[in-house]
């Protein structure tokens, strides 16, 4: 009797165990909830980037035909000096 009382409660104690690891344990709606966000994360990442790569040299493009029309302007403001 001693030993199927021992045997009995260690059942139950190993069943409480493994219960209560399992309650611990995500859904499976969870995990794709999970994986969706961290999917969005990297593709923004990744769109990001790409915008980055692309906005920098219209950046730099901006830059230098603001310095072509000053220099422009600066040459045409010369010639209307120049001329009589």
């Amino acid at each position: 009797m001693k030993k199927s009382r021992g045997s009995l409660l260690f059942t139950f104690g190993l069943l409480a165990v493994v219960g209560l690891s399992g309650c611990s344990q995500e859904t499976p709606a969870e995990k794709t909830r999970a994986a969706a966000e961290s999917g969005n994360a990297a593709t923004q990442a990744a769109g990001q980037a790409a915008v980055d790569s692309i906005k920098t040299p219209l950046d730099k493009a901006r830059q230098v035909e603001s310095t072509l029309e000053n220099s422009a302007e600066q040459t045409a403001a010369k010639i209307k000096e120049s001329t009589p």
